[in-house]
């Protein structure tokens, strides 16, 4: 596959959410994304600057944070990326892979300060990233390594999924070209029909049908 893609992953309702004040609120809809072809950075947490968070989907990634969202290419360039959820670079004591139990408690979740030494794991580009971590495995041997030696417990198992999707960062709102929307629900597949786009059940499903 020659060209990249990219998910964002949204609660039920298809709408971005950002903390104000330890309060979650709505801040910007599927219906005004695909409108502008505008997504702006709406995530608050572990004391960095606002961001937006996507994944870009590969052999290697092909879960997303949350089981609905938006398929999409863009030209432009991150400003870096993660190889996993960045919780695993925190020093959060319980870790909690499934989005619903934290999604009510994000002031909480996301209050946690980040290891030292975690710039370790930024990449400037989806190529660099791959180079470094040919595969899955590797890059669950390097963060508990990074854990272990700052003193933290390594992960169990049971966290796997947490490297199964990466973060591509962005500090500013970035224009796109919607390509597919996924989910299992009906307003995933209410809202490919509206829109002209296409529709799959996740993005794996996506992924496996234009590789």
């Amino acid at each position: 596959m020659n060209e990249q893609y990219f998910a964002k992953s949204f609660e039920d309702d298809f709408i971005l959410k950002t903390l104000k004040d330890k309060k979650k609120e709505n801040f910007q809809s599927i219906q005004d994304i695909l409108k502008t072809k505008i997504i702006k950075p709406n995530t608050k947490s572990f004391g960095r600057e606002n961001r937006l968070a996507c994944t870009f989907l590969s052999k290697n990634y092909l879960k997303t944070y949350r089981a609905q969202g938006l398929i999409f290419k863009t030209n432009e360039k991150p400003d870096y990326i993660y190889p996993f959820d960045l919780i695993l670079l925190s020093d959060a004591k319980k870790i909690i892979v499934q989005y619903y139990r934290i999604k009510e408690n994000l002031h909480i979740y996301y209050n946690h300060n980040l290891i030292k030494g975690f710039e370790e794991f930024i990449f400037e580009d989806i190529k660099s990233l791959l180079k470094t971590f040919p595969t899955l495995d590797l890059v669950w041997k390097e963060v508990n390594k990074f854990r272990a030696k700052k003193g933290y417990k390594e992960l169990p198992k049971q966290k796997y999924k947490l490297i199964e999707y990466n973060e591509v960062i962005y500090h500013r709102p970035i224009i796109i070209e919607p390509i597919a929307i996924f989910g299992y629900k009906k307003i995933a597949k209410d809202l490919s029909k509206k829109y002209n786009l296409l529709y799959y059940s996740s993005a794996k499903k996506f992924y496996e049908s234009v590789i």
